[in-house]
Order: C-alpha cells, then sequence, then structure tokens
C-alpha cells in the first residue's frame, strides 16, 4: 500500500509509458489478430536477438518461467549440484531445486557483490551440473577465468540478467558468454512489458528446438503433411524430453508491443541510470562510511539498482541511516537481498546453510536507494541532498559519542 505522505517512494514501476508508446500499444489492442502468439511475438524476438546479436532467444511470462525452462533443458538427475550465489533474489535458486538439483551457496565478493568466481572455483565437484552467474544490480560479472574448467568438465554456465539487460563485459553483452541466459521484463526492471515477461537465450540449436514446446503447452505441427488443415486435430501436442510435461509461459502481443517500444529506450534509459549513479556517488564520495560496488575494467553497470553498503560505527548502523531518511525527509529506501539459506523455505526444503560470510555482512549493512528512471530532477536531487544531510547527522553522533559529549 501505497504511503501519501512519503515524498520520494520506493516505486513499484521503473517506467512511465510515453503517449506514443500508449497509443501503439492501443492500435495493438484494437487491431491485433491474434492477441497472442502473433506477429509482434516474432517481432519483439527478432529485435531483442539483434540485440544481443544472438539467435535462439524466446520471449516467455517471466525470468523465473525462463530459468524454469532452462532447469528442464539441464536434464537434472538426482546428486547433480548446481552452484548458485547466496545474495540473490529466489528466482534464481528455486527452478533448479524443484527440478531435482542439490543447491549449492556461494559467496560474493565484498568489493563487486556478485557472485565470488573464486568461491566457486572451491565448490566445484565432480557432481556439479550448472553454475548460475547471477549479474547482480546491473553489474556484469567476470567469469571467463571458469570458461575453460567449465567445458572441459561439461558444467553448464547460465547467465541471470534479469538486471543487467544492455550491461557488458569487454564489449560483450550480459547473457552471451554462456550456455543459457535468462531477461526479466518485471515492473521493476531496466525494461518492463506491462509489468511481467522474459526472454530466454539458449546456445545450443538442439536444445533451443525444444523451448517453443516448453513454453506453449508443447503445441507443435504434426510431422506428416495433411490433405485437409483440420483433420486428425488442428494441431498437435508433442515434446521431445521423456517424462516432462510442458508449460504455458506464453507472452501476450500487448506485453510483445511493450517490449519492442521498450528495447527502443533502453540503451538511452541505461544512460540516464548511468549518468545518475555516477552523480550520486560523487556527491558522497567524501562519507567514506558509504561504500558502492567497484567497477573494473571491462565491465559495464547499468545501476538497475542503486545500492551501497554503509560502514557501521559504534552503537550507529545502517538501520539508524534508513529510519532517518524516512522519517525526517520521507524518503523510501530498501533491503536487498535476504540470504537464500536464512528463508523459512529453503530451511523446511533440507537446504543447508554454509557459511558464506561476505553474503552476510554485506545484507546486514546494506541500503539500496529510489532509483527510478522517472524520478524527477527536483526529487532526484532532493535525494542527494537528504542523503548527505543523513550521513552528517549520524556521523556527528558517533564523534559526540567517542568524546562522551
Amino acid at each position: 500500500m501505497k504511503d501519501k505522505h512519503l515524498k520520494i517512494d520506493w516505486s513499484g514501476r521503473a517506467h512511465q509509458y510515453s503517449n506514443k508508446d500508449i497509443n501503439y500499444l492501443t492500435n495493438i489492442i484494437k487491431y491485433a489478430d491474434p492477441l497472442t502468439q502473433g506477429k509482434y511475438l516474432k517481432e519483439f524476438e527478432k529485435n531483442f536477438s539483434n540485440y544481443i546479436k544472438k539467435k535462439n532467444v524466446f520471449a516467455v511470462s517471466s525470468a523465473a518461467a525462463a530459468l524454469e525452462i532452462i532447469a528442464i533443458l539441464l536434464n537434472l538427475r538426482k546428486g547433480d549440484e548446481v552452484i548458485i550465489p547466496a545474495h540473490t533474489y529466489c528466482a534464481s535458486a528455486i527452478p533448479f531445486a524443484r527440478n531435482g538439483a542439490k543447491l549449492i551457496w556461494a559467496d560474493i565478493d565484498f568489493k563487486t557483490r556478485v557472485i565470488d568466481i573464486n568461491d566457486v572455483k572451491k565448490k566445484i565437484t565432480k557432481r556439479t551440473k550448472a553454475i548460475v552467474i547471477v549479474h547482480l544490480y546491473g553489474y556484469t560479472v567476470n567469469f571467463t577465468s571458469i570458461k575453460k574448467l567449465c567445458k572441459k568438465k561439461d558444467i553448464k554456465i547460465i547467465e541471470d540478467c534479469a538486471q543487467s539487460i544492455g550491461s557488458n563485459l569487454n564489449g560483450k553483452k550480459s547473457g552471451t558468454m554462456g550456455d543459457f541466459s535468462c531477461y526479466s521484463f518485471h515492473a521493476q526492471k531496466n525494461i518492463t512489458t506491462l509489468g511481467e515477461g522474459g526472454m530466454i537465450y539458449v546456445r545450443e540449436n538442439k536444445l533451443a528446438q525444444k523451448v517453443a514446446g516448453l513454453r506453449h503447452n508443447g503445441h507443435i505441427d504434426f510431422k506428416h503433411k495433411r490433405k485437409q488443415y483440420w483433420l486428425p486435430a488442428m494441431g498437435n501436442l508433442d515434446l521431445d524430453i521423456k517424462n516432462q510435461w510442458p508449460f504455458k509461459f506464453t507472452l501476450s502481443e500487448v506485453q510483445c508491443g511493450a517490449g519492442i517500444v521498450m528495447l527502443r529506450k533502453l540503451d538511452s534509459l541505461n544512460k540516464i541510470r548511468i549518468q545518475r549513479a555516477k552523480k550520486i556517488i560523487n556527491s558522497l564520495k567524501n562519507f567514506k562510511e558509504l561504500n558502492f560496488n567497484e567497477e573494473f575494467k571491462g565491465t559495464r553497470h547499468v545501476y538497475h539498482l542503486l545500492s551501497a553498503y554503509y560502514k557501521p560505527f559504534k552503537n550507529i548502523n545502517r538501520d539508524d541511516l534508513i529510519e532517518l531518511l524516512y522519517r525526517k525527509f520521507k524518503i523510501k529506501c530498501a533491503v536487498q537481498y535476504y540470504p537464500l539459506y536464512r528463508y523459512d523455505l529453503f530451511k523446511k526444503m533440507g537446504i543447508k546453510k554454509i557459511n558464506c560470510k561476505n553474503t552476510e555482512h554485506f545484507y546486514d549493512n546494506m541500503i539500496s536507494f529510489p532509483f527510478h528512471v522517472w524520478m524527477s530532477n527536483k526529487n532526484f536531487n532532493y535525494l542527494i541532498k537528504s542523503l548527505k544531510y543523513c550521513l552528517q547527522i549520524l556521523r556527528n553522533k558517533h564523534l559526540q559519542r567517542k568524546l562522551n559529549i
């Protein structure tokens, strides 16, 4: 429920559609026939394929749906292990657990706040089937050092690009360097297809041929040529995967239309995010207690979220900063992401906790600032001014306590 008294809320939508966008979508609503699985789906997939410069892309109902399909294509068997960062959204993990994998938690690198590749190397065993590389917060993980090892051991690399669409590593777009990838068009992502949506990329052609059936109830053409289009039925149902039922993971034509218009704007929207993020980071550089994740040579951060580590003083911590911003300036921040092994669901399913000290320490001291791209310049400057004030207040309070004033 929205708090009407807030000056800057944590928005549930990352974008506002222009009148031109709305007119385009209105025409689809009025005239598209069919309203699903039609020409706009094909156009959206084609445009996305051109954007990432890869074939075998398929629009689906969410990134979670994409990961569900990927988990099925892995052909997981009892005892197979999938390495996943403990610091990520739950949808990065659930599809693999649901399909029988044993989840192995990997820690994050404290400077980048994404999966620590050195920790991943330590956790690879003869049972490792796949590694999920989550490009969290919009930051592209550099996993080049494990690609040869994974190829040698036939370990599949899955890129979770739910938050990183448009980011790249040494000129290669996130999602194009592994065996599989998923993208999210959820309401809060860098682009959205009217609230929900996703895309899947599959490198291997043979596996890619199975996706269309998996996402649409197994609908395919009959193999034999038919004299009458309605016999023996209007269409066939089949799936070239043993003991596997298909799903209904499709996008409507209107959603695909939204994807088409948003994809055209993606790079310009990401540019705004990057410029604003750097302005905040530079404006707060004198407050060493607030640390933003580091960018290294060859990486590009598209700042899906703007998160930071607040180094606690004695008796002053992250919660004090969030409370002060909320109480005095009516700014709502967020805390992300609860270490997955702390959730009751994962505990009840028998997935063991493991010591991920960077994950623990970062989560307990992190803060995520409101950062929707349509925030007015007035509110954006108000956010910076308020942050400076609150950080200084807490710093002064610490000094007063230290001097026993």
